[in-house]
């Protein structure tokens, strides 16, 4: 079923990604707001490391088609998390959730690792989406993760 999405599906997205990142982290007990804040979109204590966590959130939905397309993040964007992180003293944490084909998938890491590991351009880094990196990131004990499957089962 192809499926047109709505003119503000951006925005909502968006705002979706944050929510299920902040029910998620507070689900497992950890103390979280969401922050309106340029660079960091939640500030989080890590129960288990007592970690004050400075998250910012990507979110996408892919349509039909594109699945397994990579996530883009601005180069700009780690600069600004880690001015808000300094700001707060915390410690810069991204989030990445996609909702593709039958699927939403959540990673959360550090900052430096996903500088580290999966590297940046002069432009962007790309969070990869592809099977060859989804397997790659659920061997990485750094990169925490939750997935939903999803069905529609009537819709107009």
């Amino acid at each position: 079923m192809r499926v047109k999405k709505s003119s503000r599906h951006a925005k909502i997205t968006g705002n979706f990604g944050e929510a299920l990142v902040l029910y998620w982290l507070s689900k497992y007990g950890f103390e979280c707001a969401l922050v309106d804040h340029t660079g960091i979109d939640i500030i989080a204590r890590n129960p288990h490391t007592q970690e004050l966590m400075g998250i910012s959130v990507k979110s996408r939905s892919r349509k039909e088609g594109t699945e397994g397309t990579y996530v883009a993040i601005p180069s700009e964007n780690f600069e600004k998390a880690d001015e808000a992180c300094t700001a707060f003293g915390c410690v810069p944490y991204f989030a990445v959730v996609v909702d593709e084909g039958d699927m939403i998938r959540a990673f959360i890491l550090s900052m430096s690792h996903l500088l580290e590991c999966y590297g940046q351009g002069a432009a962007k880094a790309g969070w990869k989406m592809s099977d060859k990196h989804l397997q790659r990131y659920a061997e990485d004990p750094s990169i925490m993760r939750f997935e939903f499957k999803t069905q529609t089962g009537r819709w107009w």
